[in-house]
């Protein structure tokens, strides 16, 4: 028994399944997350290891080297990236898609584990963390304060120890630590002029603290029937205790620290300045874990904000800023919009056509029954709510339309033939059931390559394929069940409506009768006689139609823009300052106030709603900031700027013209805009630039040398913005040569040396470790001996530096070394453990496919690189070619399927070709829409093309089908290709007229976010608009010429078959 048998014997039981789709979808949409994109799933982890005040030539060779080889033993690696710059080093483990990155991170650590007895001693243990594209920050907690007794350092030891145990803990989220301000520190600061005059050297001082302020284990005593703990005040509870510690004992009396030194409750060594709204701050990046929900993460954060505020001294504030949830908000309204706007529109042109509003009503109904059993469906699967289900619905709208539409057509059909209702009902329904079958299967079939992608190209396109299929199905199921059931009802009421009416005048029966029926009647007949005349010259008409297709693909293809996803303008923008190479720190913070300055004029202050930033380098204390934001050295900062909603202000030009203010203003600095919002960051894959250029080899002078050629040539590709430089090679550096013969004579060793300098130039944290817990919070803080920077000033400085000797006096350092200025590479990087100097740019008025290939013809031109030497361009061309190849394959892939399963329904390959021959209008279609709106090919429009093809054989399928019928009937393929064609005018053209009003909304994309998914609905649209002309014009000349020798005989070999020709007559 069919399923429209039991539907019409068991209405109420289709009514009860269809409640229960509407309450299953109820609970999934409560209980789905809600996001940008689906998790992507891109096999990374970071390693970040710190070493304070290693220069970054130690960082490489001592450490990074190690891990490196180490790394290549795990299982599933594809490559290992580096970074090595001073004082720490960032490493990034890429591997192949469908690794387990479970065992992976276990191999990580256990190598890291091993690795680490290479090294040298004082070497802490590294972060390692997992790390997905998709886990960025979307939103900021800034500190802030008006109190000028308030320090920085204070706001970041209020962020990292009272906030961060509070923001750490809400599910999702992920905690760095604060950026901007330097830790809390006990600093003994020495007087190098008084130490000098005692004879001291700073590693005495350093010696003499450690003795003095020890941590030393508490052990018990047995006291009467007691067991006290038996504590000795081996670390000082009073900071200022430390001042009476003596130095150094003579026959003229004693040396104490406060002779030399002065003990204060303050911050480390400046390395960063955090900037909000140009004022020196505090801030916690809000970063989301790769499979956490945008929304939950920042409604957790905003329900939590007085809490965070409760624990906070009175003077300082925290806000939350850059808040990225309504680029979320908005994307998933738009196309929540677009979705029942198409719905509507849907069941116009329906109604349009069948001019009855209770046909209309039954179409419309189908699809958010339909997509609301879809949704169910994805819940139970574990997907979330996020652009591409969202826009994976949108696209069904349009789609879902065709299979309630063929079987109410079919339907009326019936009742103008002058069935009855229900009989209507069942045999319309039963006619019509296995070509909307084939339909269906054939839209979903297109979406079957996407299962077998790879990467993130599997993780986007899954999500969508998923939401197409489950809609669809459920769209088919409603068509056979639903749809007939309500015909039933309402259609027989129309029925008995119409006899119970008084009797029209004959002229407005006439009148109608022309408006409705006589004028498409006329159509139909003027159509059938054009068609008969194609199927005449159809010699003609095919070979005409494969040329036209192929000449639309080929001048209008190769000027198509490709890129990954859809540009996106979400009022945002970030960039990347650098001042000249070893450039210190307060002077790269006004550099970067007054690039804030020319934002603003530029922009109008009025126009800027918040700005931030940070620059320097992170502190050793927190190399786990290096995977969140990676700064080079203290030269480089990082801004990003949110312009007010609303003002007019478009990004990108506004980024052109920035660029222009920049060069004319500030010639010295370089400049590189980075992705900002949400969108662009998780579509960039990680990379800051589009266009990265890396040149590997042994030697890093002819990487270096062939770099420079590059370089040249790329600045003449006219699209490229900020080419530069990615690492420094020139980093300026003060030279100490320890003359090592008479150093020893002295009684002086290098160590000696090394451990003077240190303190002398960062602190001796790096050398010694030494701590103080205070006793009111229980926290632990550094205790370093240093010489303030600001006393060591000029070469002289560094050379009247005291060194410790074997005799008990001190000696300069430049009585036993040379002092005197030079240059190293500042940044090492390394991809597979060979050195890289890399080139990254960015983009302007063209296509990331289109500069790819200017970029390898330039590379070209340059000429080969050394026998040693490889150059190989990354950034995002790499993630864009995998996408490439998997559309490309999903292309070919879904055509064979449907080439396949059309064979097995018709059980004739020659028939699958006749209704694939659509397929090359659907390609020049899409071409021909995609290049009249201005729009890329890219992940959206691509998924489009795919879902076309699919839609566009559900059409022909239909035509082809009753030609087929026709011919074995009458046995003539011209007559009946006409016949065919003219019998399906009227559905054809309902269901194409209908699926577009559907996905216009798509197309147009009206709202703030939709310009994300207005490439899929352009594509369906110009796919189907010319494969609905071939099929209606085209596809009867191929059917001519495909079956006009074909015999009439089915191929069945059953002789119980009575249309076999093995059938048995006996």
């Amino acid at each position: 028994m069919s399923l429209v048998n039991v539907a019409l014997r068991r209405p109420l039981t289709v009514v009860v399944a269809v409640i229960a789709i509407m309450l299953g979808a109820w609970v999934a949409l409560q209980r789905m997350t809600r996001d940008i994109f689906p998790p992507l799933g891109i096999p990374t982890i970071y390693v970040a290891q710190p070493y304070g005040g290693m220069d970054p030539a130690q960082m490489e060779g001592y450490l990074t080297y190690y891990y490196e080889y180490h790394f290549l033993y795990i299982t599933g690696i594809e490559h290992v990236e580096s970074k090595s710059i001073q004082g720490a080093s960032l490493m990034k483990l890429q591997f192949h898609p469908g690794t387990d990155m479970a065992a992976a991170m276990a191999e990580t650590v256990q190598y890291v584990n091993r690795a680490r007895a290479f090294m040298p001693p004082g070497t802490v243990p590294p972060f390692a963390m997992r790390f997905d594209a998709g886990s960025v920050a979307v939103g900021y907690l800034v500190f802030s304060t008006d109190n000028p007794n308030r320090t920085v350092g204070q706001m970041q030891d209020a962020a990292l120890n009272l906030v961060r145990p509070l923001f750490a803990t809400l599910p999702g989220v992920s905690a760095p630590p604060p950026f901007g301000g330097s830790a809390r520190t006990i600093l003994i600061n020495v007087k190098p002029d008084r130490m000098r005059a005692y004879n001291l050297s700073p590693d005495e001082i350093v010696q003499a603290m450690t003795q003095a302020n020890t941590i030393s284990p508490s052990g018990n005593m047995n006291l009467g029937d007691r067991y006290p703990i038996v504590p000795v005040n081996s670390i000082v509870k009073n900071i200022r205790d430390l001042e009476g510690v003596p130095l150094r004992t003579t026959a003229n009396g004693a040396v104490f620290l406060r002779d030399v030194a002065e003990v204060s409750d303050g911050a480390d060594i400046v390395t960063s300045y955090g900037l909000a709204n140009g004022r020196r701050t505090v801030y916690i990046p809000v970063t989301k874990r790769a499979d956490a929900s945008t929304l939950s993460v920042v409604n957790l954060v905003k329900q939590n904000m007085a809490k965070f505020q409760s624990v906070l001294p009175d003077d300082v504030k925290v806000s939350y800023e850059f808040d990225q949830s309504p680029v979320v908000v908005r994307a998933i309204k738009d196309l929540a919009k677009e979705g029942a706007l198409g719905a509507v529109l849907t069941g116009v042109m329906v109604l349009l056509f069948l001019r009855d509003w209770r046909s209309a009503f039954i179409v419309v109904l189908n699809i958010p029954l339909a997509l609301m059993a879809g949704a169910f469906a994805l819940w139970v699967t574990g997907q979330d709510v996020n652009l591409m289900t969202l826009g994976g619905l949108a696209l069904a709208v349009g789609i879902l339309v065709d299979e309630a539409t063929v079987t109410i057509e079919n339907i009326h059909t019936h009742l103008a033939r002058g069935s009855n209702v229900a009989r209507a009902a069942l045999d319309a329904t039963t006619e019509t059931t296995v070509p909307r079958l084939l339909a269906m299967l054939c839209v979903v079939a297109v979406f079957l390559p996407a299962f077998f992608m790879s990467g993130a190209a599997k993780a986007l396109f899954v999500p969508l394929s998923l939401a197409v299929g489950f809609s669809m199905i459920a769209s088919y199921l409603l068509s056979s069940t639903f749809v007939p059931v309500l015909c039933v009802w309402f259609l027989g009421s129309r029925r008995r409506e119409e006899a119970d009416a008084p009797a029209q005048p004959e002229s407005t029966r006439l009148l109608t009768a022309v408006a409705t029926v006589g004028g498409f009647a006329r159509l139909q007949s003027a159509y059938g006689w054009f068609v008969r005349g194609l199927v005449t010259a159809r010699w003609l008409v095919v070979p005409v139609y494969l040329i036209a297709a192929a000449l639309i693909v080929w001048s209008i293809g190769s000027r198509l823009g490709v890129e990954i996803f859809p540009k996106t303008d979400a009022g945002q923008l970030a960039l990347r300052l650098r001042a000249p190479v070893g450039t210190k720190v307060e002077n790269t913070e006004a550099l970067a106030l007054k690039v804030l300055d020319l934002i603003k004029r530029e922009a109008g202050p009025e126009n800027v709603a918040f700005t931030m930033g940070l620059v320097g380098v992170h502190a050793a204390n927190y190399p786990v900031n290096l995977i969140h934001l990676w700064n080079g050295g203290p030269e480089e900062g990082w801004l990003a700027v949110q312009l007010k909603q609303g003002c007019g202000i478009k990004v990108e030009p506004f980024k052109e013209r920035l660029r222009a203010v920049f060069a004319a203003e500030l010639p010295d600095a370089r400049f590189s805009f980075e992705p900002s919002d949400i969108v662009n960051r998780v579509m960039s894959f990680g990379s800051s630039t589009p266009i990265e250029v890396a040149v590997s080899g042994p030697s890093l002078a002819v990487n270096k040398e062939h770099a420079d050629k590059l370089y040249e040539k790329l600045k003449q590709i006219p699209a490229l913005r900020d080419v530069q430089f990615a690492q420094s090679l020139d980093y300026p550096t003060v030279d100490v040569n320890v003359n090592r013969e008479r150093a020893g004579l002295l009684g002086v060793k290098v160590s000696d040396v090394t451990r003077s300098l240190v303190a002398a130039t960062t602190s001796s944290r790096f050398t010694v470790a030494n701590f103080w817990a205070d006793p009111v919070s229980g926290v632990a803080y550094n205790l370093q001996v240093q010489i303030p920077q600001a006393k060591t000033t000029s070469l002289e400085d560094l050379k009247n530096v005291p060194i410790s000797s074997g005799n008990g006096k001190s000696v300069l350092l430049r009585n036993i070394a040379g002092v005197a200025p030079g240059a190293t590479v500042g940044t090492y990087e390394r991809y597979n453990m060979a050195r890289v100097v890399s080139i990254t740019a960015n983009i302007h008025g063209a296509s990331l496919g289109e500069v790819a290939k200017q970029i390898a013809k330039a590379i070209a031109e340059v000429g080969a690189p050394g026998p040693k030497t490889n150059v190989a361009v990354r950034g995002q061309t790499v993630p864009l070619k995998d996408l490439l190849d998997g559309f490309q394959n999903g292309f070919i892939i879904s055509v064979v399927v449907i080439f396949l399963l059309l064979g097995a329904n018709f059980q004739s390959l020659r028939l699958s070709l006749v209704v694939v021959s659509t397929v090359p209008a659907v390609i020049a279609g899409v071409v021909l829409a995609l290049w009249l709106t201005g729009t890329t090919l890219n992940i959206q429009s691509a998924m489009g093309a795919i879902t076309a093809i699919g839609v566009a054989v559900a059409n022909s399928i239909l035509l082809v089908t009753f030609a087929e019928r026709s011919r074995i009937a009458g046995g003539n393929a011209l007559a009946a290709a006409a016949e065919g064609a003219q019998s399906r005018l009227r559905p054809i053209l309902m269901t194409t007229c209908a699926m577009i009003a559907g996905m216009m909304p798509l197309a147009l994309g009206l709202g703030e976010g939709s310009d994300q998914t207005a490439p899929l609905g352009r594509a369906v649209i110009g796919g189907l608009a010319l494969a609905t002309l071939a099929t209606l014009f085209v596809l009867p000349p191929v059917f001519a010429i495909v079956r006009r020798h074909s015999s009439t005989k089915s191929r069945s070999l059953d002789p119980t078959d009575p249309l076999s020709n093995h059938h048995a007559l006996t």
